[in-house]
């Protein structure tokens, strides 16, 4: 494959995540109301999504690497494209839990196997910068999902805005079966062994260079999904902006995103990755802690509330391209596994901020600030003390993770 062609599957596969998460945030009012169900429940559809989504990359990551990452592509987002048609018909909350339990098993398949076919076809500091690449076409289906999902909310309903997530997946589907070819180098017959499942995981899981990362990844994300899974509850029915107004606002916080991976991308090419996360540590730190401190000062405003947002914004583009990367670096023959089982870390720690979040969801703006405070704050001490000594050590994992 051409690098285009490369970036363009990886934006797919990456972008997968904010369509389905993103697309009918505007809708979860409207979709409480219509299926008789309080907002804990409406959450628990992007809840159980992560969580599944989080706990089948450490299955599709070792699947990739017994098998090849296309054959998993192929059989995960099949299965996505299924549940998300089955979600759009779900006649119940119940139900509707269910499909989007398993989307995000076939979400979990696109997530880790675009991770993993970075390090294959590049070394960390090169990854870095194409998966920045990937993660800014990310930021556009970010961009454009809040607005669009607003806009069909406002003029049909909930089903018709998880049609168009439905829709995304069919055509990510046929683009990967069509021209997405194999990109791992070799594969491992013995990566399904159980043994040598949990003993590459042992390795991996104790690497300096792995916890750092992952430990940045998961602090960032955390922040994120606190904001999404909040933000309309609070936008919407705290401070009293329409659905469209909302979507453009989750617009707004995307840009930013989207500028925070051209900003990495051009902080890589002047420096190393530790010392750019440290700079993305900065935004993450000024942008969270004063969202946290305008909202004890008792401000409850979306034009003060939203600088903030965006600071955090440019400050976890900076951080998950370097992160998604640096997870991988040490271990060129266990990529998939490596990244399956940060992308599990990460959706582990956003599951029980969630569960969290959910019992204290009061109607008042304190659940969003303090979450996304405490995140960026965790964000940045993160970069400037575990990946400050450990994100540059690129070394390969110990031999007998080789096996």
């Amino acid at each position: 494959m051409t690098q285009g062609i490369v970036v363009v599957a990886l934006t797919l596969l990456l972008g997968i995540q904010p369509i389905t998460t993103d697309m009918y945030l505007p809708a979860l009012p409207l979709l409480a109301r219509a299926l008789d169900a309080p907002a804990a429940s409406a959450q628990l559809t992007l809840s159980a999504l992560i969580i599944s989504f989080g706990v089948s990359q450490l299955f599709w990551g070792p699947v990739s690497d017994r098998f090849g990452r296309r054959p998993a592509l192929l059989v995960g987002l099949s299965l996505y494209s299924v549940a998300a048609i089955g979600a759009v018909l779900s006649p119940s909350m119940d139900w509707l839990i269910a499909w989007r339990t398993l989307q995000g098993i076939g979400m979990g398949a696109a997530v880790a196997c675009g991770r993993s076919a970075v390090r294959d076809l590049y070394e960390p500091r090169e990854g870095a910068r194409v998966m920045s690449q990937g993660l800014a076409g990310l930021g556009l289906f970010a961009m454009a999902g809040p607005f669009v999902g607003a806009l069909v909310a406002r003029h049909s309903d909930w089903r018709a805005a998880l049609g168009v997530v439905s829709l995304f997946g069919v055509l990510t589907l046929g683009f990967i079966a069509l021209r997405f070819t194999e990109t791992l180098p070799r594969k491992n017959p013995h990566a399904l062994r159980l043994g040598q499942i949990a003993r590459n995981w042992w390795l991996i899981g104790r690497h300096p260079t792995f916890v750092a990362w992952m430990a940045l990844t998961c602090a960032s994300w955390c922040g994120l999904f606190t904001l999404l899974s909040t933000s309309s509850f609070v936008f919407i029915d705290v401070l009293g902006t329409s659905q469209v107004t909302y979507g453009l606002l989750l617009t707004s916080q995307s840009f930013f995103y989207t500028a925070g991976t051209f900003l990495c991308r051009f902080l890589l090419s002047h420096t190393n990755a530790s010392r750019t996360v440290a700079i993305g540590g900065a935004f993450s730190l000024v942008g969270g802690g004063s969202l946290a401190v305008m909202s004890l000062a008792g401000v409850q405003s979306v034009a003060a509330f939203m600088p903030a947002i965006w600071l955090f914004a440019i400050g976890h583009g900076i951080h998950q391209p370097c992160g998604q990367a640096g997870v991988t670096g040490p271990f060129p023959d266990k990529a998939g596994t490596a990244a399956s089982l940060s992308g599990f870390a990460m959706m582990a720690s956003a599951f029980g901020a969630g569960l969290v979040l959910g019992r204290n969801m009061n109607g008042t703006v304190f659940p969003l600030a303090f979450g996304v405070g405490a995140f960026g704050v965790l964000s940045a001490i993160v970069a400037w003390t575990l990946v400050r000594v450990h994100g540059d050590r690129q070394l390969h994992a110990p031999a007998a993770a080789s096996a």
